[in-house]
């Protein structure tokens, strides 16, 4: 109803609005400017399209490489805990429990023994524990190989009982040389 207000108004006073006349080839003018600006807003729309599919691909490319690292990660975590002297049997698990909490406590005693004069002593054993975690890190690899092989889970068990021998070892020489320091030290008094 208003639209037909508004055509009755501009009918009615026509003469009253075209006060100038407009240029020979305005409209076409006109028409060209408006065809070029369309021509421009769609080929920036298009690359504006270009430019979110160029972003799209390599973002899914790196997600997905993202996943697959994942889930490798995982999977090679769980296999080298199956791997382990644990995985075996309960009692294992116990037998293992025992050798690292002996072992731990057999370094912190060696550690507390580290002197000037015990220091090369202290650094080779640890050279030598090295050594045989090493050792250990190939049987544990044997271990999941070999489908839990009693072979292995017994070299695995006498590598534990090494290390804690030669920490005992160690310890034991260690107090033997500060026990001969402190009777020189006496003699001399």
């Amino acid at each position: 109803m208003e639209k037909d207000d508004i055509d009755t108004l501009f009918e009615q006073n026509r003469t009253d609005f075209d006060v100038h006349d407009t240029p020979q080839g305005h409209q076409k003018r006109f028409l060209a400017k408006l065809n070029v600006q369309t021509e421009a807003d769609k080929n920036v729309s298009e690359e504006k399209d270009v430019e979110k599919v160029n972003w799209w691909r390599p973002l899914s490319i790196a997600a997905s490489i993202a996943v697959i690292l994942a889930i490798g990660f995982l999977f090679q975590n769980t296999e080298a805990q199956a791997s382990d002297l644990a995985s075996v049997s309960p009692e294992m698990q116990k037998t293992q429990s025992f050798f690292t909490t002996a072992i731990n406590k057999e370094l912190q005693t060696l550690k507390s023994f580290e002197s000037p004069e015990t220091k090369e002593l202290v650094d080779d054993a640890l050279q030598q524990i090295e050594i045989l975690e090493l050792e250990y890190n190939t049987l544990k690899t044997d271990l999941a190989e070999s489908g839990n092989d009693k072979r292995v889970i017994y070299a695995m068990i006498t590598n534990f009982q090494n290390r804690i021998d030669l920490l005992e070892n160690v310890i034991k020489t260690i107090e033997e040389i500060k026990t001969l320091k402190a009777n020189k030290n006496e003699t001399t008094i």
